[in-house]
């Protein structure tokens, strides 16, 4: 199984204001390669340096997400799915910056690691931190190399845990689809 872990820190409230990108490449239950870069977003407004610690100083003379996409997308673009703490979030700036870039997002659909943290392990809160607390993953929050392979090491754990039904779990079916996992194990205690 090949997936990538993924995170954006962006630097205001427009999805497509990225500021640093996180990939964590695993294959096989190994990480292969890691990437961060930061990005030149296409506003110098920075309304979550509070969070992130990044300003427009930071970024000025990077690459603009266009310029920088193309060099990361390998990454991606052949895995099983995508994976992301709150994967909304992450989706939705992957899908505003490659729209403002006039690229195509990548096909892998995504996975959540929130999800699968509340359907696995019933871990609550599911912030990332309390979720890197409970399985004694380190973390630099909001640092986006951090929180990607924060992620990618809760994908990691979940399976190696629950086995490809982590996925199912995480992942309710299309209308009418079976989901993935369906008729190895089931939940102790339910009906058949």
């Amino acid at each position: 199984m090949r997936f990538a872990a993924i995170d954006f820190e962006t630097a205001d409230h427009g999805r497509d204001s990225a500021c640093a990108v996180g990939i964590v490449r695993v294959e096989d239950g190994r990480v292969v390669e890691r990437a961060y870069r930061l990005i030149r977003p296409p506003r110098d407004e920075f309304l979550f340096t509070w969070v992130h610690g990044i300003t427009w100083d930071d970024v000025e003379g990077e690459a603009t997400f266009r310029d920088l996409w193309p060099g990361l997308e390998r990454l991606v673009v052949d895995v099983d799915f995508l994976a992301a703490h709150n994967a909304g979030f992450d989706r939705a700036v992957l899908n505003a910056c490659c729209e403002a870039a006039g690229l195509a997002p990548p096909p892998p659909p995504f996975e959540c690691t929130v999800k699968m943290a509340r359907k696995v392990w019933n871990i609550r809160p599911t912030r990332l931190d309390d979720v890197c607390r409970v399985l004694s993953i380190p973390l630099e929050h909001h640092h986006a190399a951090s929180d990607a392979e924060a992620c990618a090491r809760i994908v990691m754990t979940a399976l190696a845990w629950a086995g490809e039904d982590a996925l199912a779990l995480a992942t309710p079916p299309a209308r009418g689809a079976r989901p993935r996992g369906s008729g190895r194990r089931r939940p102790s205690g339910g009906e058949p």
